[in-house]
């Protein structure tokens, strides 16, 4: 286990916080390639009766209420000089360890985690890149733009609430980006980055895609992209971080079948 203590803060829009992490706790923390890499959190809730740094295999024989609560985070950046780490955070509010946490979160604190993980890099044979996915995904599809190699053509297609949730996004390739927003399409959430995709140019060449976030909607891109042979199979990063109506513990014991049935379906 690895810990840091934050440093600073930032919003950086209604749906999304930074936090940058950094100290001695570092020390072990060691990145991957990957611009989807990721690390495992753990918020202590208000029962909790320890404190960071704390004894993973000692936390849990605590009563449920008493042990943390495992998130996954994906990396924004790290720094090596300064060895420190950044997290966009999505938050909804007071709902939510992590959101709740970084929406809280003041210089000194820490957080504990385990990694990084991660699965996806932009390929430098690929002629084309779309990124798509909402505020989960953000830090990734961020990342995976500033990676692609330069000159390429790379659109980005991120669902947010509204206006607000829009932030800045570089690349050193061609960049497009289509903001979606919630706001005003409520009847049609599951659906909406599907038809967004549906709706641009016909992409030339050798197409990378990464398809991350909300499960309904990653699985209706999927259908998109594999349905209309825009996308090898091979060449699809298509993961769902959560589901809508779902906390967390709901969203991870079914997860694994969902991710089944998803990648089971073909398209002729």
């Amino acid at each position: 286990m690895v810990y840091g203590e934050v440093v600073s803060t930032e919003v950086l829009s209604p749906q999304l916080i930074r936090v940058v992490l950094g100290g001695e706790g570092l020390d072990g923390f060691e990145p991957v390639e990957d611009t989807d890499q990721y690390v495992n959190c753990f918020f202590l809730g208000d029962e909790a009766t320890h404190g960071v740094p704390f004894d993973a295999d000692a936390v849990r024989d605590l009563p449920r209420e008493q042990r943390p609560f495992g998130r996954r985070m994906t990396v924004r950046a790290w720094d090596p000089e300064r060895r420190e780490l950044s997290l966009d955070i999505a938050t909804h509010g007071e709902v939510g360890y992590a959101g709740r946490w970084a929406l809280h979160a003041k210089p000194g604190d820490r957080l504990q985690f385990r990694g990084p993980g991660g699965g996806y890099y932009p390929p430098a044979e690929a002629d084309y890149f779309l990124l798509v996915g909402d505020e989960s995904a953000l830090p990734a599809i961020a990342a995976s733009a500033e990676a692609v190699p330069e000159g390429r053509s790379v659109v980005a297609v991120v669902e947010v609430e509204d206006g607000d949730g829009e932030v800045e996004l570089t690349s050193p390739g061609d960049l497009t980006v289509v903001w979606v927003h919630r706001a005003g399409n409520e009847d049609r959430l599951d659906d909406l980055l599907a038809d967004a995709v549906a709706a641009l140019p016909r992409p030339e060449g050798v197409v990378s895609a990464f398809v991350h976030g909300e499960a309904a909607a990653t699985r209706a891109v999927r259908r998109v992209l594999l349905g209309e042979r825009l996308v090898e199979p091979e060449r699809l990063s298509c993961s769902p971080y959560w589901r809508r109506g779902h906390d967390d513990e709901e969203w991870r014991a079914i997860k694994a079948g969902w991710v089944r049935e998803m990648n089971a379906e073909t398209f002729d």
